[in-house]
């Protein structure tokens, strides 16, 4: 359930597992016909913790595979610089389709809340289907230590996923984040943030307000 901009996560068995605190956009919006759209935060797409109903929000985690940097290392011994540029690109390629092919298994048959979906490719590439899978690092979920509690939740080193002390993804080519299935969850961007927000998310993680600043650096004005 959400609680103003946290999202509270539990698992099937409605242990609390942690809590994601989500950002809220700050910039001023445009006035449509009298009505300003509103300033988003993922925490809008989970019901809210007064509305005392189920809800679910998933986590994935997706890689091409550990064994890219044995060529990488062959590319490099030849001085093969357009062969590791391609090859780079491939791996890369790889690992969008697969978090693309789970998150629409994920829609049709593992929660299964659209069944019947029947897109084609022009459509899936236009992101016409229903929910999202924001991921740590871009737009609408820019902090990147959130990561660390996705792949401590899904064991990620059993498939030798891993990541540096600056939350880097190893194997490089991978992608990790979140599943949403509310009907009108869409992507958007954070973009820049006041200090009160800072603050308030150094209150939310428990953290030293120096260390808001450091993870959120990119998105303070």
């Amino acid at each position: 359930h959400s609680q103003k901009d946290d999202i509270h996560i539990y698992d099937q068995d409605n242990k609390y597992l942690f809590t994601f605190h989500a950002l809220r956009q700050q910039t001023e919006k445009p006035v449509i016909n009298n009505k300003a759209k509103p300033n988003l935060s993922l925490a809008d797409f989970i019901a809210p913790k007064e509305d005392d109903v189920d809800d679910y929000i998933g986590m994935f985690a997706v890689t091409a595979g550990d064994g890219g940097d044995f060529y990488l290392n062959e590319f490099e011994k030849n001085k093969d610089d357009y062969g590791s540029i391609m090859f780079k690109a491939l791996m890369d390629r790889l690992a969008e389709a697969l978090a693309e092919f789970m998150h629409q298994r994920t829609r049709k048959d593992l929660w299964g809340y659209v069944q019947e979906e029947s897109l084609s490719n022009n459509e899936l590439i236009q992101e016409k289907y229903q929910g999202i899978r924001p991921a740590p690092g871009y737009p609408a979920c820019p902090e990147h230590s959130i990561k660390q509690k996705i792949f401590k939740f899904l064991n990620t080193d059993e498939i030798n996923m891993s990541l540096t002390e600056n939350f880097a993804m190893t194997p490089a080519s991978s992608v990790s984040g979140f599943y949403f299935s509310h009907p009108k969850a869409a992507y958007f961007s954070v973009d820049k943030i006041d200090e009160d927000q800072v603050i308030d998310y150094a209150k939310r993680a428990k953290i030293k307000i120096d260390d808001a600043r450091r993870l959120l650096s990119s998105n303070i004005k």
